[in-house]
């Protein structure tokens, strides 16, 4: 019976290998992993939950803990800190692991800014983003990408950088609803989810999605922190295949994935449909970082005086932990 006992033991042992050889990914060493999320409600974010609520990332043989932080200098921070293994934000947060920041990039999950508009409130005389010179424009965190879409949009007009006023509040739409209540700010550059949803009770509505001035900047990246990359590379190869098995289910199931996103986010089967069509194109099935993704984020660093001189973007991210 002992002798039947091993050889059964051994068995099992040698399908967990083989399992390993095939996948690149060993059940033993299935981890807990805590999953920081730039925004809380950011379209190329967003699928970490999805995922997770499905049970694609269990399937994977990961368990998720997932915390929302308020721009991408505080995931960042977390990062450093030692408190989060995974950063789910922008490329815009390339810029710190060029300063230092114990992260690299592993995957570009979304390319153009589809799901990003700038709204002002209801009651606002602006119509056009011409109006918005001379005005005070909301984003989340200073070095974000937020930030640097309003920066950004002052330079493809060709005003002066002082021609537009940033203000940083954060990404609470609780926060940027009061803002536009009492008229704090005459805008904000956020998803463009909110300002659908502030539509439906007339509080804000949208200007212009981003995307009509800007093209591809990596606007969605996966980070894995250095020590997760030492110590254990196969659980960030088993993350990167959750992410990519969770964008097949999201480009194919509009319906599940409208339900989901709206249990996520708060706002309504309606606001979220609407949502799905906008933004379904930007996202990357492979998650291979494009050339003109790279060139942007390469410029944007220096706009946003995150760097002095323009870094060498290969140093900076990794494709190892795609699928072959």
């Amino acid at each position: 019976m002992v002798r039947s006992l091993c050889r059964g033991q051994l068995l099992a042992a040698l399908a967990v290998a083989i399992g390993s050889i095939i996948t690149g990914w060993t059940p033993a060493t299935a981890a807990t992993l805590t999953v920081g999320k730039a925004a809380p409600n950011a379209d190329p974010i967003i699928p970490v939950n999805v995922g997770d609520k499905l049970g694609i990332f269990k399937k994977h043989g990961l368990d998720l803990t997932i915390v929302d932080f308020t721009g991408g200098s505080k995931m960042t921070q977390a990062m450093v800190a030692g408190s989060i293994d995974i950063g789910v934000g922008a490329g815009t947060e390339m810029a710190f692991v060029a300063k230092g920041a114990p992260m690299t990039a592993i995957c570009e999950t979304a390319g153009p800014p589809s799901f990003l508009s700038i709204g002002v409130p209801w009651d606002s005389p602006i119509r056009s983003l011409d109006q918005l010179k001379g005005k005070r424009i909301g984003v989340s965190t200073a070095g974000s990408l937020t930030d640097w879409l309003a920066k950004d949009l002052a330079r493809k007009k060709g005003w002066r950088p002082q021609a537009i006023t940033v203000v940083t509040m954060g990404n609470a739409p609780t926060a940027i609803i009061a803002a536009f209540r009492e008229h704090l700010v005459d805008a904000y550059v956020n998803v463009t989810s909110l300002f659908l949803a502030m539509e439906e009770n007339k509080t804000g509505r949208v200007l212009a999605p981003v995307s009509q001035y800007e093209g591809k900047l990596a606007v969605g990246t996966l980070y894995a922190s250095k020590r997760l990359i030492d110590t254990d590379p196969n659980t960030v190869r088993a993350f990167v295949a959750g992410w990519i098995e969770t964008i097949d289910f999201i480009l194919t199931h509009k319906a599940e994935t409208v339900k989901i996103e709206s249990e996520i986010t708060g706002f309504s089967e309606s606001v979220m449909s609407r949502d799905y069509d906008l933004t379904i194109g930007m996202f990357t099935k492979d998650c291979k970082f494009d050339a003109e993704s790279l060139a942007t984020l390469k410029r944007s660093f220096v706009d946003l005086k995150l760097l002095a001189t323009p870094p060498d973007m290969s140093a900076l991210y990794t494709e190892a932990f795609l699928p072959k």
